[in-house]
């Protein structure tokens, strides 16, 4: 990841939630008003956003539960665009914070970042690059994750501080003289023993939210050589400034994801009153994004690097 992020520039990692009644005008009305319709849309428009993206940012992350929503036909839509993703040189995150123990666990990690035995050979079933996990089983529910990502030369990324408003009623508790949000950082450290890669970043990451800029400072402090997801920027109100912090001095170390302020940029009125066509939207929220990380964090050295 971190060799992407410095072919392109930038670290945007733009997040790919589709619903069907925030699609473009008359997009939805050109499928089948199916389920199988509805996942046909969610495909073709995941499509046109990797097209849009792919020259700019180096990572897209795909939220399941928006695929998942429409069953089976809903996750060959998600597999199917994955695959487009990645022949667009795209780098994936799989984002479905998946949580389990033991052989479950390992069959989840080699379900999205390993490969299962089929007829005498193994093959990959997802072929995301990383893929987000829930550590509250504690080390029994992200070992398994972890070895299967070490084979695989993958990433898993731990909730560790996340950006919704209620975070802290479980991560803010005090334990033993510490939040639990700093006791699962404490955690992590040991399972990234021994993961760290040439570039100095470890295959263990961690999502630590853009809305919580204080303890965003003293993870980085915490954390180094550890990658972090960063949700909340833009939409939920994280702001460059806020997420200053979570990069090194090199501009690297933090991955900042924006998925509705990007993908559907084309219904704010900002973007809409420019541009006839949704996809021009698009592109232009992410060389805006891109142009204010530059300009208000350290990720603005990537441009010289």
């Amino acid at each position: 990841m971190v060799q992407a992020v410095r072919r392109k520039g930038n670290p945007v990692v733009v997040g790919i939630d589709p619903r069907p009644e925030e699609l473009p005008p008359g997009f939805l009305e050109q499928f089948p008003e199916t389920r199988m319709g509805v996942a046909q849309a969610l495909e073709a428009f995941g499509r046109e956003i990797v097209d849009v993206v792919a020259p700019l940012a180096p990572l897209v992350k795909f939220q399941s539960a928006f695929y998942e929503a429409y069953g089976p036909e809903g996750l060959a839509a998600l597999h199917a665009t994955i695959e487009y993703a990645r022949s667009r040189e795209l780098l994936v995150i799989f984002d479905g914070k998946r949580n389990d123990i033991g052989s479950t666990a390992e069959a989840y990690a080699r379900a999205y970042l390993g490969k299962e035995p089929v007829g005498g050979s193994f093959e990959p079933s997802w072929q995301a690059d990383a893929m987000t996990i829930n550590p509250y089983l504690g080390s029994d529910g992200v070992a398994p994750f972890v070895k299967i990502a070490s084979r695989e030369r993958k990433g898993v990324i731990v909730l560790v501080r996340t950006s919704n408003a209620s975070a802290r009623e479980f991560q803010d508790l005090v334990c033993d003289g510490l939040p639990v949000y700093r006791h699962v950082a404490n955690r992590l450290k040991e399972w990234g023993k021994g993961k760290q890669g040439t570039e100095g970043y470890n295959l263990v990451g961690a999502v630590v939210g853009a809305t919580y800029p204080a303890e965003l400072a003293e993870l980085r402090a915490e954390l180094p050589g550890v990658m972090f997801l960063v949700p909340g920027y833009g939409t939920q109100g994280g702001t460059a400034e806020d997420i200053a912090a979570g990069f090194d001095p090199n501009g690297q170390g933090a991955l900042v994801n924006n998925s509705r302020g990007i993908t559907f940029a084309y219904n704010k009125a900002a973007y809409r009153d420019r541009f006839d066509d949704w996809r021009r939207a698009v592109e232009q929220a992410v060389v805006d994004m891109i142009d204010d990380l530059a300009a208000n964090t350290p990720a603005g050295r990537l441009r010289s690097s």
